[in-house]
């Protein structure tokens, strides 16, 4: 860990009020310090044009390490303080982040892509976790009860479960990070933050923010290591730390669920999802194809929760396909910074590669293409809105996430081949359904092998719901007042009087 830095990254402001910051830390966050990282500074781009807007800190095992300590230096302080302080500095996170709202979705529309009302979204939705878990906060409830032999009474307390590492992905900078850090301190837990590096500037600007609403030294800290496993690992293995909460892929969640062994660690993981989206002959089609521009389009399809498979019931399946199509190639496709953009670049070159892929794949399996397809020659990475009709059930692009502005739509005939083609997949997130019987839709949400249901609506993430999967979509929940309950232990203690 080297010595502290002024490092800071000046946002073009373009217009945008900037309430309270005028710029960007660009290093390591360690109790109440922002330090110059051990290794070589790492660049983040601009994918709408793939130009350096900045490099960040890169963190060592050593400054892993030191975070670790001052997290640990401010754990017993902030258990200790009463829930409602604790709420109050909730509050204040939740009111500096909502007042820079348009400033800080500039931010992620400059460094992720996104278009700027998804981002001006994401800002709103990431500030609503704390204003929700400064409410949630002051009711964590103990229980007392009479043992059934009478000798006793059994008292159960839910404590802070301790420092815990966060770990969150590019595609929502802001929503995971609050996701996950407001009910961890909610709960009186010290955290240590490590965002992915392709997006980290939100990450650093809402880490300042909540020093500024009052949060302590060292309650929060931040690292941005370059090669994050040997330093996950090296924490996760430490046992000073008690839980780790991760959102992204499934793959990656596996290994470091086997790292978690070692030590048994508690663990949350939010991780990959293979959405499908059923449309019924009997559903009102134009609510169905806004729906699916929610459902499939947020983010530029690059989203856990995003449709990936369309099975349209071949009554409706030539309207619904029509109209899907026109709202499509309606939006615009350009920088996420521009206000006229509806569809922004996608995260990396890589990514692009592999949604062309699995494009390309499909049409080949005898999936026929509606629209799109052809990845323009400009810089940046881009990738156009695309549909593929008439695909195959057996598909490739139908077994992957595609995380892309791609809609792959399958005909059916029965009610049982698309349920059994729904759960037919190693992943169980969200699953989206429209239907004008709610009978029929409450009865097929049951079948569905799905941790959240979406019956006639496009978006299923609410900061007062359990947002989570089953199968290999993850474990634990967030958001709701069981996400708060993650980041505690329950503590059973006997006592005669």
């Amino acid at each position: 860990m080297k010595s502290a830095h002024n490092y800071m990254f000046s946002l073009p402001k373009n217009g945008i009020a900037v309430p309270s910051m005028d710029a960007i830390p660009t290093d390591l966050l360690i109790g109440d310090r922002w330090v110059e990282g051990a290794g070589q500074r790492i660049p983040v781009r601009n994918p709408a044009n793939d130009e350096i807007i900045t490099t960040i800190s890169n963190a060592g095992l050593e400054d892993g390490m030191a975070a670790l300590d001052a997290a640990e230096k401010a754990a017993p302080g902030w258990a200790a303080t009463p829930a409602r302080q604790r709420a109050e500095i909730l509050r204040r996170c939740y009111d500096r982040i909502a007042a820079n709202a348009d400033w800080l979705a500039y931010l992620i529309s400059l460094e992720m892509g996104k278009a700027l009302p998804d981002s001006k979204g994401e800002v709103l939705y990431a500030a609503e976790f704390f204003r929700w878990y400064s409410e949630e906060t002051v009711r964590i409830r103990g229980e007392m009860q009479d043992s059934p032999n009478g000798t006793n009474k059994i008292l159960v307390q839910y404590r802070p479960i301790g420092i815990s590492l966060l770990i969150t992905p590019w595609n929502f900078p802001a929503a995971m990070a609050a996701r996950k850090i407001a009910p961890a301190l909610g709960a009186g837990c010290t955290v240590i933050l490590k965002p992915a590096v392709e997006t980290p500037l939100t990450a650093f600007a809402i880490a300042r923010i909540m020093l500024e609403a009052g949060v302590p030294p060292g309650v929060i800290n931040v690292i941005t290591p370059q090669d994050p496993g040997p330093v996950c690992a090296a924490l996760m293995h430490d046992p000073r730390v008690r839980k780790m909460s991760f959102t992204g892929s499934t793959a990656v969640g596996r290994k470091l669920l086997a790292v978690a062994s070692d030590t048994v660690l508690s663990c949350s993981l939010e991780l990959g999802g293979n959405a499908p989206f059923i449309v019924f002959d009997d559903a009102n089609v134009d609510h169905a194809v806004e729906g699916a521009m929610v459902a499939k389009m947020r983010n530029g399809g690059q989203a856990c929760t995003a449709a990936n498979r369309f099975y349209v019931q071949r009554g409706v399946l030539r309207d619904f396909t029509e109209k899907l199509t026109g709202k499509m190639a309606a939006l615009t496709m350009g920088d996420g910074t521009d206000a006229a953009t509806r569809l922004g670049p996608v995260i990396t070159e890589k990514q692009v590669a592999k949604i062309a892929g699995l494009v390309e794949g499909a049409i080949k399996q005898g999936a026929k293409l509606a629209l799109g397809g052809v990845r323009p020659n400009s810089p940046g990475y881009f990738y156009p809105a695309t549909i593929l009709t008439d695909v195959p059930a057996d598909a490739d692009i139908l077994k992957d996430e595609i995380f892309g502005p791609v809609a792959a739509i399958v005909p059916f005939d029965k009610e049982e081949d698309v349920i059994r083609l729904s759960n037919a997949t190693e992943y169980g997130l969200s699953a989206y359904l429209y239907t004008g019987d709610l009978q029929r839709g409450l009865d097929i949400s049951q079948k569905l092998e799905y941790g959240m249901v979406g019956i006639n609506r496009g978006l299923v993430s609410d900061v007062a719901a359990p947002f989570g999967g089953v199968k290999q979509s993850g474990l634990g929940r967030e958001g709701s007042h069981h996400g708060l309950m993650e980041f505690t232990e329950c503590r059973y203690v006997a006592a005669a009087w």
